[in-house]
């Protein structure tokens, strides 16, 4: 027999207080925000319920796991009995393919609340859960950012079809050997991220109800009976655990699930005599007097950084203690001043990575402290004195910063100069005008591949001039919806209105990058935002290091170039100046590698960790046959293995090579340039380093 639906109370807090657009916005950290942030990054991930459950249970006093894969806490006895729950998982996917060359297939789990959601996942991190390794790091590959007129074609946004996963493994026995099974879950990695009284990430809003109930849990007794919080996995099938929990529970004066967010302009739900689609599996099994969901108010609702601020996690803290039949002493007021102190896990530690050893780890080291450094075109400040700063004491002593911004060291005796150039700066964007409600529009630096940017966390740096001040943050504003790939053009938004960011220093011209953090993959494989080109600043850091001046007989120069991107603005300066005497410039840049299932292999195809690689032929250059049977002869007179190739682009050596010098591409193959998670082998790299020290050394 089936049993009669309870009457259902949509609650939605779309009408909450909304912050007026002259209220000031704070400047400390926000601990409202901070608290919810801290559950809006845990990875929960359908089908790792119990880790997830027991990551939380750890962190919580008074809760017990209730065998479905719920919390469950208790206060108060007797009559009536109310349920309040929240539910953990956020849609993600699991590993459905292992292909021959390594890289994973993906199923989705769960129902998408946002019509990009594969989109959004496209070259960004993810987390795979293996139960032998634990999380193991990876990315989504995305096509190569200087292949474009390759892709001229790819007009519709991706699909889970179009989902590759890069863990590092170069065959399926890799993967194997790493503890990667069918069926793993994985889930996008984002980092805890809160700007101006805001907590922004996946689920944020459900996230949001998790904090409350747990907050709301600790906060005392109800006025009379008993009230079951309850966190609860299986949201994204339905509320299966909850279901399951709610069956052995037997019937319940009132129960009360906190659901995703809605946006912020969204008018409240209809009232409905059931319970929606994505509530299927409880509304088969409830038995309560009374429904009500609870969606918190939010922006960019679905998206990876849908966001919730500390006023409206407020107003969801105040409705979900009322549905707990609490009473309510402190107002809203009372509550955001934390007369009710926020319940939170604690943040992930950051991940200690061991030493890596030999020239490998001393690359690696050298490469983690560049890469995740800001300097978009024309802002490589922060760079060039981290390059300062690594290069040894002689050449630090030696070294000349031009006019441009260019760092420049010339060793040997004046005569046959040569030049190593590898540019400082990396892709991203600049703000080009502030709008009324507080989005700063903004101008390309570099090709960046848009999509691969909208929706993920931003930076926004101050210059030289600004010296000490931290960049704001916020987040690249997504589309609501959409079928195209392309997002058009891209904003930002920090959290304030216009005379609040012009207040705090923001103007045209600034510099943004997105969240940056440089890891591990499997192997020597490695995965970093701007790793084109400070994986050529490091080659060349590295090679200064093992280079001896007194032993030179000729002038070998190198440089740390600015303004590549877009125009190669400091190499032109600097062969301007210097250009005429040169006999050979050698441009240390990415080599594009279609070593990818995004890319044709018939071009540009030179695989990870098979070596260095000559660059031969670009946009802009061609290397004579004597300059190439010259570099392959000095890479096999010392062991050192070198690939061959051509590939779009092109270099620090096209500006300078106009005044005579041959200008020869020495390369690493890299995958996915100008996308947020750009990947490489060391192993190539060391290759490159000893291609280096050979060339400049050889006569």
């Amino acid at each position: 027999m089936r049993r009669a639906l309870a009457p259902l109370v949509i609650l939605s807090l779309a009408s909450a207080t909304v912050r007026p657009a002259h209220a000031q916005v704070p400047s400390e950290p926000d601990p409202v925000a901070e608290a919810l942030s801290a559950w809006i990054s845990i990875i929960a991930p359908p089908g790792a319920e119990e880790e997830t459950i027991a990551r939380v249970g750890r962190a919580l006093t008074g809760w017990n796991a209730d065998g479905h894969g719920s919390l469950v806490r208790r206060v108060g006895s007797g009559l009536p009995r109310r349920v309040v729950a929240c539910g953990m998982d956020v849609p993600a996917y699991v590993v459905s393919q292992v292909t021959a060359d390594g890289y994973l297939r993906v199923r989705r789990t769960g129902n998408a609340a946002h019509q990009l959601w594969d989109q959004f996942h496209e070259a960004q991190r993810v987390a795979v859960f293996t139960a032998r390794s634990g999380h193991l790091a990876g990315v989504v590959a995305v096509a190569n950012g200087h292949f474009t007129q390759q892709h001229r074609a790819d007009t519709l946004a991706s699909t889970m079809d179009d989902l590759w996963v890069d863990v590092g493994a170069a065959s399926a026995a890799e993967v194997a050997q790493a503890g990667i099974q069918l069926l793993d879950p994985l889930a996008l990695d984002r980092p805890a991220w809160t700007f101006e009284g805001h907590a922004a990430g996946p689920a944020a809003g459900a996230r949001a109800g998790c904090a409350a109930v747990a907050t709301a849990a600790s906060t005392g007794e109800p006025r009379a009976g008993e009230t079951i919080f309850v966190i609860s996995t299986g949201r994204s099938y339905g509320w299966l655990s909850l279901a399951r929990f709610m069956v052995s529970l037997g019937r319940v004066a009132s129960l009360t699930i906190v659901e995703d967010g809605v946006h912020a302009g969204a008018q409240a739900y209809a009232t409905s005599a059931r319970l929606g689609r994505d509530q299927g599996a409880l509304s088969q099994v409830l038995q309560a007097d009374t429904v009500r969901v609870i969606a918190p108010r939010v922006r960019f609702a679905g998206s990876m950084v849908e966001t919730i601020s500390s006023e409206d996690a407020v107003a969801l803290l105040a409705a979900v203690r009322g549905a707990a039949g609490q009473p309510i002493a402190a107002g809203r007021a009372a509550l955001r001043a934390g007369a009710i102190p926020w319940i939170a896990p604690p943040l992930d530690s950051a991940r200690t990575l061991p030493p890596r050893a030999g020239d490998a780890g001393a690359i690696e080291r050298q490469w983690m402290s560049l890469v995740d450094l800001p300097g978009v075109s024309g802002h490589e400040g922060p760079v060039r004195e981290a390059v300062l700063a690594a290069l040894p004491a002689w050449a630090r002593a030696k070294a000349v910063v031009d006019s441009m911004g260019n760092i420049i060291v010339a060793m040997g005796p004046d005569r046959d100069s040569v030049a190593f150039i590898a540019h400082t700066d990396e892709v991203g964007f600049e703000v080009a005008s502030v709008l009324p409600d507080g989005r700063v529009t903004l101008r390309s630096r570099g090709g960046a591949v848009i999509p691969s940017w909208e929706g993920v966390p931003a930076y926004l740096h101050f210059d030289a001039g600004a010296a000490g001040r931290a960049p704001l943050r916020g987040v690249f504003v997504p589309r609501d919806s959409g079928r195209t790939r392309s997002p058009g053009a891209l904003t930002a938004w920090f959290g304030m209105d216009s005379a609040q960011l012009v207040a705090r220093g923001v103007r045209p011209g600034l510099s943004l990058t997105a969240y940056k953090r440089a890891d591990r993959l499997l192997g020597t494989r490695v995965t970093g935002r701007g790793s084109d080109d400070r994986t050529g600043t490091t080659a060349l850091l590295q090679a200064i290091a093992r280079i001896e001046p007194e032993a030179l007989d000729h002038k070998v120069i190198f440089v740390w170039s600015v303004q590549e991107e877009g125009g190669l603005n400091g190499a032109r300066s600097f062969g301007d100046r210097y250009g005429r005497p040169l006999k050979r410039v050698y441009s240390v840049d990415t080599f594009v590698s279609s070593d990818t299932p995004k890319e044709s292999p018939h071009f540009a195809l030179a695989p990870l960790g098979a070596g260095a690689v000559l660059r031969g032929l670009d946009n802009s250059s061609l290397v004579p046959r004597g300059e190439r049977e010259r570099i392959i002869r000095i890479a096999r007179e010392h062991g050192i293995p070198l690939q061959v190739g051509t590939t779009f682009g092109g270099t620090d050596g096209s500006a300078i090579q106009q005044w005579g010098p041959d200008n020869i591409g020495l390369s690493w193959p890299g995958r996915y340039s100008h996308g947020p998670a750009e990947v490489l082998d060391l192993r190539d790299v060391e290759a490159l380093v000893r291609l280096v020290v050979e060339v400049a050394k050889a006569p």
